[in-house]
Order: structure tokens, then C-alpha cells, then sequence
């Protein structure tokens, strides 16, 4: 066996199946196969067009399951990751921005659902009947929060 094909299967034996990214992750495979097409992860390809991935793949897996824990979109996630140069894992200081920016985010959330919590309650039996009338069917909020349905 030659140097480069020991090699090759060095680095084959270095890869993660689907499946155990899967198990590794607690994550659906379809959902693994989601965040490939979103650009949130990458994989290789085996000469059978089975996908393989590093195993960093993991890390970067928990970083996508933290901030959709916490209520941050893919599009949000992604444009965080996509910050990183050759798609590399989050260190302790990308995780430390990308937590100041999404804490940002989560308090606003949370201001505006109390604000929305809060007209709520004072709507309740306001027998207004329209939602042109309605200040929460109007508010802008409920946009901010990102299309948190009202009513």
C-alpha cells in the first residue's frame, strides 16, 4: 500500500458518517442534510457519494442548536459562522462575540414580548372587533419579535 493511500484512509477513518453526526449530535439526519444545503455546514464526499464530515462538524453543531435554543434564526446563525475565515470552529472568542451580539438580540425580544404581554392584558374584553383597530394586531412588534403571531 502506498503512502498517499494510507494516507487516504487515515483521513477516511478521521470522518464522520452521517449517521454519526447524527448520534453524536441528536439531531435528525434531515436535518443535517438542512443545514448542508443552508450553508451552516459542510461535508465531503465519498467516491459512493456518501457524505463524510469532519469531525469539527460537531462544535459547529452546538453552536447552530445554542442559538436556536435561545430563539436566533438560521439566517442569523449562518451570517455568525459565515464570519469565520475557512469556515473554521467557533473558539472562545467568536463564541464571546457571537453571545454579546445574540444577547442583544434576545433582550429586545423579551422587551418587546413584555410590551406585547402587557397590551394584551389591557385589550382583553376591549370589544374593538377590527384589526385595523386593534393595537396589537397593528403593533409592529410582533414583526420585531420575528412574526410572533398575536391574537
Amino acid at each position: 500500500m502506498s503512502e498517499l493511500e494510507v494516507k487516504s484512509m487515515a483521513v477516511r477513518k478521521a470522518l464522520l458518517a452521517v449517521g454519526d453526526v447524527s448520534a453524536r449530535s441528536g439531531l435528525p439526519i434531515s436535518t443535517l442534510h438542512y443545514y448542508e444545503a443552508q450553508g451552516l455546514i459542510d461535508s465531503q464526499r465519498t467516491p459512493g457519494n456518501q457524505r463524510r464530515y469532519e469531525r469539527t462538524v460537531l462544535r459547529r453543531l452546538a453552536v447552530i442548536q445554542a442559538g436556536r435554543a435561545v430563539g436566533i434564526s438560521l439566517s442569523e446563525i449562518r451570517d455568525a459562522l459565515a464570519i469565520l475565515p475557512d469556515n473554521r470552529v467557533p473558539n472562545k472568542r467568536d463564541w464571546d462575540r457571537m453571545g454579546r451580539e445574540w444577547h442583544l438580540q434576545i433582550q429586545k425580544r423579551i422587551s418587546l414580548l413584555e410590551k406585547l404581554r402587557d397590551d394584551l392584558a389591557s385589550c382583553i374584553g376591549c370589544g374593538c372587533l377590527s384589526e385595523k383597530s386593534c393595537s396589537i394586531m397593528n403593533s409592529q412588534s410582533a414583526a420585531d419579535i420575528g412574526g410572533l403571531a398575536v391574537g
